[in-house]
């Protein structure tokens, strides 16, 4: 198995860092460095602060955010398509919808909260 490690920074201000989703076949898991986020993970949601950990099993249906003013920074450890997702996401040479690439990496696009 592959693992990849990924640093990032969630502004502050309450904004959704991804829509509604599930990945099929991986898992991945977010440790949160300074700050604290807020997931939804399947029917609840929980707040995560610094120093602390979620796993985000497959299948699971979840989004996150930074639910305070200041920016929170984590950790993302990530299986399989879930990089590649996020690179094609982000291409601003992509021309796939949202739905679509979801699918190409086996993940399944829910919509916005």
């Amino acid at each position: 198995m592959t693992l990849v490690l990924s640093e990032s920074v969630a502004p502050g201000g309450g904004t959704y860092m991804a829509p509604l989703h599930t990945h099929d076949r991986d898992d991945e898991a977010l440790y949160i460095l300074e700050g604290t986020l807020a997931f939804r993970i399947g029917d609840g949601e929980v707040t995560v602060p610094a120093g602390e950990h979620i796993v985000v099993p497959a299948g699971t249906v979840h989004t996150f955010w930074n639910p305070s003013s200041e920016p929170a920074r984590y950790l993302l450890v990530m299986t399989g398509a879930i990089p590649a997702l996020i690179e094609a996401l982000h291409d601003p040479a992509e021309t796939r919808s949202m739905d679509a690439l979801f699918r190409a990496y086996d993940s399944t696009l829910l919509g916005w909260p």
